[in-house]
């Protein structure tokens, strides 16, 4: 063998020996990356979740159609950590929690699993869910007294939040706003800034109080964070003082 055949042959090994090396290190970071993801929303490959959803206003069985966009954010999230959805009505989701993750989607004032998680999760946060006076609709309250009250499609604030509970430990999201833009919103939140979210918190829990900002002009992409309330909102008010 010359000597320019050897350089050749020798070229073609080096370049076959970084393509492999480049593909082994792409493959292990995208899995290590895959593992964190999954991790963060208590999936795996194969296993099942469950997609919880509210009832259009109104309407016994029909979601609105925001919703449903919001579900399909949702949906793709779970389809890339190789999970599986179920998707069940608020009413129909007899479970407990932690033996599967959960996406809970709606208020209370439509979806009654969510009012069961906010009342036995978040008991230092309340929605209101009277219908009169009107300014207070959805209205939402923090234990430390802070209240927020929404404009429709002016600002519309929404509780986007990770908990756990339950024997499994697997978590349950909540995507809690005063309409149905801002539980999209707050599903897009969370599919572009999940990786923010699990450096910042692991696999602990949060509460977070977004904004959806001008929802007539913007849609749901426009959010801001109006603060973290994870320990307000998990915080069990003091009882009233005997004879108020």
């Amino acid at each position: 063998m010359n000597e320019d055949l050897r350089n050749v042959v020798l070229g073609v090994l080096a370049t076959g020996v970084s393509a492999s090396l480049g593909w082994l290190a792409r493959t292990y970071l995208w899995r290590r990356k895959l593992r964190r993801k999954q991790a963060f929303f208590g999936l795996t490959g194969g296993s099942e979740c469950l997609l919880v959803v509210n009832r259009k206003a109104g309407s016994e069985r029909a979601v609105h159609n925001v919703d449903v966009s919001a579900l399909l954010e949702l949906s793709a999230l779970i389809k890339d950590c190789g999970a599986r959805p179920e998707i069940v009505q608020h009413d129909m989701a007899r479970q407990g929690l932690g033996d599967r993750a959960e996406f809970c989607v709606g208020g209370p004032y439509s979806n009654r699993r969510m009012a069961a998680h906010l009342s036995s999760l978040l008991p230092g946060l309340t929605m209101n869910v009277e219908s009169e006076p009107v300014a207070d609709r959805g209205m939402f309250t923090i234990v430390d007294g802070e209240v927020y009250r929404g404009v429709p499609g002016e600002a519309e604030f929404v509780v986007l939040a990770r908990l756990t509970g339950g024997e499994g430990g697997l978590p349950v999201f909540l995507f809690c706003g005063q309409s149905a833009i801002s539980n999209q919103a707050a599903a897009r939140h969370l599919a572009r800034h999940h990786e923010k979210l699990a450096r910042k918190y692991g696999s602990g829990p949060f509460v977070l109080l977004l904004k959806v900002v001008n929802s007539d002009a913007y849609g749901p992409d426009v959010v801001e964070l109006v603060a973290d309330v994870t320990r307000a909102a998990r915080t069990v008010p003091a009882p009233e003082p005997a004879g108020t």
